[in-house]
């Protein structure tokens, strides 16, 4: 295989991976009825006139699966994140108690265990549309490849890599689907 196609189809993988990463991301930032302090990361607070991310502000952590306690540095920015979570709409309700923010993260329904579940679907395919774009930019640069003295053999090997990494990729996303879903599911 020439060394234009091995890029293309190098650089396919490494744009797969990056589409991997990011799917993974966005099921992490589902929540599965238990409590992380990766759901409040999405969470800007007004701190002196800027919108800064909560975790720069104090500590995050979890004392245990239904509980999220946030410690700001100061005391005065008790109010702003109270605010900022609150305008977040994460379906929890802080509680203020004048040194800490709790948050008390309720146990999941069964139905919203279902959505919870359709939208973990849905990021997956999003996921594997964007292996599938990755795959179909790639191909047409190795069809390009032509003028460039490429002979079609040449060609049909670089697609046929191209090919089989996108299954590899395609299953790794349904596999990350499948225990998210699992996750979600598990009381």
């Amino acid at each position: 295989m020439s060394e234009l196609i091995k890029k293309q189809v190098t650089d396919a993988r490494s744009l797969m991976e990056k589409a991997i990463d990011h799917c993974d991301g966005e099921l992490q930032k589902i929540r599965a009825g238990k409590a992380s302090p990766s759901m409040l990361d999405d969470i800007m607070v007004d701190y002196y006139g800027n919108p800064t991310p909560l975790n720069q502000i104090g500590s995050v952590n979890t004392p245990d699966a239904r509980t999220i306690v946030i410690q700001p540095w100061e005391k005065s920015l008790l109010g702003p994140i109270e605010k900022a979570i609150m305008e977040a709409n994460l379906g929890v309700n802080p509680q203020n108690d004048g040194i800490i923010i709790r948050i008390n993260v309720p146990p999941l329904t069964e139905e919203r265990r279902r959505d919870l579940v359709k939208k973990a679907k849905a990021e997956a395919e999003t996921g594997k549309i964007a292996v599938r774009n990755i795959r179909k930019d790639a191909n047409e640069k190795i069809r390009k490849l032509k003028s460039e003295g490429v002979s079609e053999d040449e060609m049909k090997a670089g697609e046929g890599e191209v090919q089989k990494l996108t299954d590899a990729f395609i299953i790794k996303v349904d596999q990350l689907s499948e225990a998210k879903e699992k996750d979600i599911m598990t009381v």
